[in-house]
């Protein structure tokens, strides 16, 4: 097959639009830093806040239609073993984004924070909650492998250009824009990425649907035509591992910083909350394009096409249904149209991820541990190294596996079962501190270690009920990352009240109490951030989201 030239004159006009955007929102942003007088590093990071309801329900969207959501729904859809049953992905993205936006969205717009990271600063202390933001980075590193991934694996299948070009322009290209504008350079791409991905998807799907050589999807969906019917079965022993997937996706997507910068951005905390609810309902729509793709795909008689048989099941080559559909059962200029869908869904979650990374460490480990007295000047370079360091890793990461599932289930397994928990505990207890959340770290993660992961080749070496020797391996039935993420906030919450009740009750000496839980002020339990600033400096800081001392003081 001979390289697709008009596929690869449409890709390159693709990304000079996507570039030309980015330029002119770091035009855009520039103005801003010279107008705000807050922090610059704010101006970068969240937009100086100012994203309003319209662009913020497209970045928002944007960020979680990725390379990962597009290809690895029409994957989940297409292979025998999964089906529809699990493929609920823009049901638990939108559930998600209604859940932050009742509990989360709002309080976190109050207190100004700058990142999702800030109030476990404020209530661990700077080394303790630098360790929780190991996971929390190597989330959105997995994220930006995902996303490209899934570009890379269309391009080479489409247009037959070599993997390595089609990965590694694609992250040059967001890596440019991202480091030029920062959020509002990713906000404003995000609204003309996530309007092509739109179109180019539901363009795609009345040719699939009504092309001659798959059969009606109606009818493939609950009876054996050429595999297994595409909506999936769910066994018995199945259920608690679909209940552990459902939640997983549902709640671990509040613990990524991508979710809350577009919260923490917003104009207004209202705007934050209206922006989640509309989310909600545009991700689901876009979701039922890439469904479509797998269930016509599992309708097909693949013998019938240039691809011919044995099926892309029956190769290994699943994971690339989506392309290998779009290429043998559309004409090639609609082939060509569904390669900008999945370009634009993944230059929209891969800049998103990026900045992700980069506002966490700049914020929670540069600027708070590593250099507190930072300038602004210091900071914008720190920024800048940050985002071509992340780009890079996350790209090599794309060379070691070919499955965006995988990649994307990984990243979302991490932030579920240790970063919620510290998040919920965080927030909305508050008898949590730093013994509970050492504790639960502590706990968390070996356990999550022990109870093993196939997909990645870890081995199972604590078994829960049900646990089964299957094809050589263990296989665990039960739902260990929910196991692992009620672990962890029990421990939290339960050695952390261990140590208030110690300490205040004298059964430890005062000198252990690293912490500082012991009661010693009468304070009321009022927003901590900016309660009682020993000085106007501090209040100033304060009102730019800077943790600066704990959010529950105690009293005697």
């Amino acid at each position: 097959m001979a390289l697709n030239i008009p596929g690869v004159v449409a890709m390159v006009l693709f990304y000079l639009l996507i570039l030309g955007t980015g330029l002119w929102a770091a035009r855009k942003s520039r103005k801003a830093e010279r107008k705000s007088h807050g922090d610059r590093t704010e101006v970068v990071l969240l937009g100086d806040r100012n994203i309003g309801l319209l662009v913020g329900i497209f970045t928002m969207t944007a960020t979680w239609v990725g390379g990962g959501f597009i290809l690895g729904l029409a994957e989940a859809v297409y292979t025998p073993k999964l089906g529809l049953i699990w493929a609920l992905m823009p049901i638990q993205y939108s559930l998600s984004f209604i859940i932050g936006g009742l509990f989360f969205a709002k309080p976190m717009r109050d207190k100004k924070y700058i990142t999702m990271m800030d109030p476990f600063q404020i209530k661990y202390g700077k080394v303790l909650s630098g360790a929780l933001v190991l996971p929390a980075l190597l989330g959105d590193v997995l994220w930006v492998s995902c996303t490209l991934l899934g570009l890379g694996v269309t391009v080479t299948v489409i247009l037959d250009m070599p993997y390595v070009y089609s990965v590694w322009i694609s992250a040059v290209i967001a890596i440019i824009y991202t480091l030029l504008g920062g959020l509002y350079s990713v906000a404003y791409t995000d609204v003309i990425q996530l309007a092509l991905a739109f179109l180019s998807l539901w363009l795609c799907v009345p040719f699939l649907l009504l092309n001659p050589i798959s059969t009606n999807i109606a009818q493939t969906a609950f009876n054996h035509t050429f595999q297994v019917p595409w909506i999936g079965t769910l066994e018995m022993d199945e259920m608690w591992n679909w209940i552990d997937d459902f939640l997983m996706l549902g709640l671990g997507s509040i613990a990524f910083q991508s979710f809350h910068q577009r919260t923490l951005s917003a104009s207004s905390p209202q705007t934050a909350q209206l922006t989640c609810y509309a989310a909600a309902i545009v991700i689901v729509i876009l979701g039922i394009p890439p469904i479509l793709v797998g269930a016509v795909a599992a309708s097909t008689d693949w013998n019938q096409t240039l691809y011919g048989s044995p099926s892309p099941y029956e190769r290994g080559e699943n994971t690339f249904i989506l392309p290998l559909a779009l290429q043998n059962l559309t004409p090639s200029y609609i082939s060509i149209i569904g390669i900008g869908a999945v370009a634009a869904a993944v230059m929209s979650s891969t800049d998103s991820a990026l900045l992700s990374a980069t506002s966490v460490f700049s914020s929670n480990i540069y600027k708070n541990i590593l250099h507190q007295q930072a300038s602004d000047y210091e900071m914008q370079w720190v920024i800048r190294i940050t985002v071509v360091v992340v780009g890079l890793l996350g790209t090599t990461i794309t060379f070691f596996t070919n499955s965006t599932l995988i990649l994307w289930l990984l990243g979302a397994d991490v932030n579920y079962s240790l970063i919620f928990p510290h998040l919920v505990s965080v927030l909305f207890f508050e008898v949590t501190n730093g013994y509970g959340a050492l504790a639960g770290y502590i706990i968390g993660l070996p356990l999550r270690i022990l109870l093993g992961e196939n997909t990645i080749g870890l081995p199972v070496v604590l078994h829960l009920p049900g646990c089964t020797f299957k094809d050589g391996v263990f296989v665990q039935k039960s739902p260990v990352r929910t196991v692992t993420m009620v672990c962890t906030l029990v421990a939290i919450l339960v050695f952390s009240s261990l140590a208030v009740f110690m300490f205040n009750h004298n059964l430890l000496p005062e000198g252990w109490d690293v912490f500082k839980v012991k009661r010693n002020v009468s304070v009321a339990p009022a927003d901590a951030v900016t309660q009682n600033p020993e000085s106007d400096a501090e209040l100033d800081e304060n009102e730019q989201g800077v943790a600066l001392q704990p959010m529950l003081q105690t009293e005697s």
